[in-house]
């Protein structure tokens, strides 16, 4: 089995809602895989503002993303890897720059913030087969017909957003949340 990184931090709009689907929705199809998953902030700017606060982080001026920082469990493979970028891809829409519905701003952007080049080449691998699937038209759930997604090779630090935050959909089940599974199987490869 070729090892992987275990850390990786995905932005797809506001992180609640990133947070509801990967914790609760794509653990049920792999139990056990997350060990650890908190709501927060990152650039791909090693020299952004140090610990910015959530007001900072919605003015857009510090250019740190709403992410999702997972720590996936120790006997992860490249292939449980794939599966959870496909699951990424699923739930949000990566064709527009900023933007999740009614959200609109950097700290909005979809991105994979990857812990390592085998993260890297799996994310973009995963993302042209998407760009594909969009080109000949066998997925159309989305706003626009290209893939926006950044995908940042070098994981940079992760600021956790405030306790009240955490788990909040689990909190509040009623809680605000644009995202939803735009199409449930991921098209053959072309």
């Amino acid at each position: 089995m070729a090892s992987i990184s275990t850390k990786v931090a995905l932005g797809a709009g506001c992180y609640w809602g990133t947070e509801k689907y990967i914790v609760k929705d794509f653990q049920k199809k792999f139990p056990g895989s997350i060990v650890e998953a908190k709501v927060g902030f990152m650039s791909p700017d090693k020299n952004a503002m140090k610990n910015p606060s959530y007001r900072q982080v919605c003015s857009g001026s510090t250019g740190h993303v709403e992410v999702l920082n997972i720590t996936l469990n120790e006997h992860t493979t490249p292939e449980l890897f794939e599966e959870l970028i496909k699951f990424f891809f699923t739930f949000h829409d990566p064709t527009t720059i900023n933007r999740q519905g009614n959200d609109s701003g950097t700290q909005y952007a979809s991105v994979i913030f990857c812990g390592d080049d085998q993260q890297k080449s799996i994310a973009l691998r995963v993302k042209d087969e998407l760009q594909q699937a969009i080109d000949k038209k066998k997925i159309r759930e989305f706003a626009e017909t290209t893939v926006q997604t950044g995908i940042i090779d070098e994981y940079t630090d992760f600021y956790p957003a405030q306790e009240e935050h955490q788990a909040y959909l689990a909190k509040h089940p009623l809680g605000y949340c644009n995202h939803r599974i735009r199409f449930k199987t991921w098209p053959k490869k072309l």
